[in-house]
């Protein structure tokens, strides 16, 4: 398995801060135990406030647990160092800000940040990951495009893009190990056009790199299409896991969402 979660829990302080020991603050997530296996698609599922974002940064390490444990790759999570695990795995947030007028190169280059020494500026071969990025994701012709002026859509495909070149580890002495990329919300905002395209691309990616993808999303009819497992969370606890086809019913989701089943039926493929 490349990720493994047991018996996880998590809380966070009054600003925010995640607590040192789970009776501190309440749970956000308790007893939450799953695998990623290698090269899989894995959804997160959930209504709001039942953990999925919380969950999402506990596993690409941005959070640590105040209970339980997550192995990578059979290691703990915490025994790795950070820019290891930043060479391995990307996460692609709900929404990205910038305080500057960044052009769409620039930002997909900040992804390589893992990969330079301190006060080491980009190099060659950090243009050509980036660029291999863009042209991944269709959005090379944006390259000297001001990223605050492009559409929602374009904005989620050049973060997606960055998000590539930060885990583009050809050039690395590990470079057979796969890549993790993390996606919170990922169609959130965006209108059917721009979900579809970011639909297409996320299938591509893992069909062409073999990359593990792992994303949270409220989209039942995107989790069908793209994921081959999904992880159902409601008010912080793991009510049902496993393969799509099996686990994401009409009568599983009515449940999870507290709705009448059928509602949801006509919402599932």
């Amino acid at each position: 398995m490349l990720l493994q979660a047991a018996d996880v829990a998590f809380g966070y302080g009054r600003r925010g801060a995640s607590v040192g020991r789970a009776g501190n603050a309440p749970c956000v997530l308790r007893g939450v135990s799953l695998t990623v296996p290698h090269a899989s698609k894995v959804a997160l599922l959930g209504p709001n406030g039942s953990g999925k974002t919380t969950l999402l940064k506990l596993l690409s390490g941005g959070l640590r647990p105040t209970a339980g444990s997550i192995h990578f790759d059979g290691r703990p999570m915490d025994a790795l160092p950070r820019r290891q695990l930043a060479r391995r795995m990307a996460v692609v947030a709900q929404e990205t800000h910038t305080a500057f007028d960044y052009t769409v190169l620039e930002m997909v280059l900040m992804g390589r940040y893992p990969w330079l020494g301190a006060f080491e500026m980009e190099g060659p071969l950090d243009r050509s990951a980036a660029m291999a990025a863009l042209e991944a994701t269709g959005t090379a012709q944006l390259a000297d495009r001001s990223f605050p002026t492009l559409s929602g859509g374009e904005k989620q495909r050049v973060v997606i893009a960055s998000a590539l070149a930060q885990i583009d580890n050809r050039t690395a002495p590990d470079a057979d190990a796969r890549p993790l990329l993390f996606l919170d919300e990922p169609t959130a905002s965006l209108d059917l056009h721009y979900q579809l395209e970011v639909v297409s691309l996320i299938a591509r990616l893992h069909d062409e790199r073999g990359m593990t993808v792992v994303l949270s999303t409220h989209d039942l009819r995107l989790a069908s299409a793209v994921c081959d497992s999904v992880v159902l969370l409601r008010a912080g606890r793991v009510l049902d896991a496993g393969p799509t086809a099996v686990t994401l019913t009409a009568a599983r989701v009515a449940e999870l969402y507290s709705v009448d089943e059928r509602l949801v039926a006509p919402l599932l493929p």
